[in-house]
């Protein structure tokens, strides 16, 4: 798969970017958009959802203000 990922990879003209990498931007990808966690888990065939959460997201900046944002408003500020 790795050789097959670099083929396309050079194809398109894009930077290195390895499958490992990939896998990351995929899965905070998916975290960004709002998609379920166990859904993101099943998409990247992972036997443990704390594998997917722990591992393979990360939570971009602009969610994390809105998310003290939502806060800010619950408690009325």
């Amino acid at each position: 798969m790795a050789r097959a990922w670099d083929r396309l990879r050079r194809q398109i003209g894009m930077e290195w970017l390895g499958m490992h990498d990939l896998r990351h931007g995929f899965g905070s990808l998916l975290a960004a958009r709002g998609v379920h966690p166990r859904v993101a888990m099943e998409l990247m065939r992972h036997s443990q959802f704390s594998l997917t959460m722990e591992i393979y997201t990360h939570v971009a900046p602009e969610l994390a203000r809105e998310a003290v944002r939502e806060i800010d408003r619950a408690l009325g500020s």
